[in-house]
């Protein structure tokens, strides 16, 4: 600890929701920030939203690693080229898993988050999983993270920390306004599935993200392909 602030590690993507736990973390702790790249899509795109963020943050303390693991094993249209990314289409989330669900990631991700947690003496661990509005994925759901708190506390050293999903129960539209009300650079964020130059506009994460924004009353910052427009009403 550093005063009375305890230490932390967030798990920040580059995207909305991770912009937003980051904006979380830093103010309640002294948070240290993780990205990990898995070969995919948007991989240059999401670290380049990732430095950025922790500029305008604050975050001075970085990791940035990469999982060959997820990109090797397939099976996700984030992962394989072989695999379109689809277009949203009817109601988001009831369809089943979707083929841009990557197989058991966030565990991967919350390992190393937790080493790292162990090394640093830090006793939380922040990732911006939603269940709500979100695209069906089963490792956005509080039964996950409750139960990897469980091994956790057996499998650490004092099995002292704790995985913190702050904006697990929340609809997208609130973490938009939450996100405007502790100033979360938005404008730095990234959440397309498939391109890097501007967002598609018609993915999964795309339409959710400008959903959010339409319903919070706010613009969406970053750059649309012009096909994108009117795309989040379906």
């Amino acid at each position: 600890m550093t005063g009375n602030r305890p230490r932390s590690v967030v798990l920040l993507s580059g995207g909305m929701d991770s912009c937003v736990c980051a904006a979380l973390a830093t103010r309640d702790t002294e948070a240290a920030a993780l990205h990990i790249s898995y070969g995919q899509r948007t991989e240059q795109r999401e670290r380049r939203a990732f430095e950025g963020i922790c500029d305008r943050l604050g975050i001075t303390n970085r990791l940035k690693i990469r999982n060959e693991v997820l990109w090797a094993v397939g099976g996700s249209a984030l992962t394989d080229d072989s695999i379109q990314v689809p277009e949203a289409g009817g109601e988001i989330g009831t369809a089943g898993i979707p083929v841009t669900y990557v197989p058991f990631r966030n565990a991967h991700f919350l390992s190393a988050a937790v080493s790292w947690a162990e090394v640093l003496g830090a006793n939380r661990v922040y990732i911006g999983a939603v269940e709500q509005d979100s695209s069906g994925y089963p490792d956005c759901r509080p039964a996950y993270y409750q139960a990897f708190n469980e091994v956790i506390k057996a499998g650490t050293r004092e099995g002292k920390i704790e995985i913190l999903t702050p904006l697990i129960a929340m609809r997208k539209a609130a973490i938009v306004r939450l996100g405007l009300e502790l100033g979360a650079p938005f404008d730095l964020t990234w959440s397309c599935y498939s391109r890097e130059d501007k967002a598609c506009g018609t993915c999964e994460s795309c339409v959710l993200r400008l959903r959010a924004f339409s319903d919070a009353g706010a613009e969406d910052p970053i750059p649309y392909a012009d096909q994108a427009v009117g795309h989040y009403q379906v």
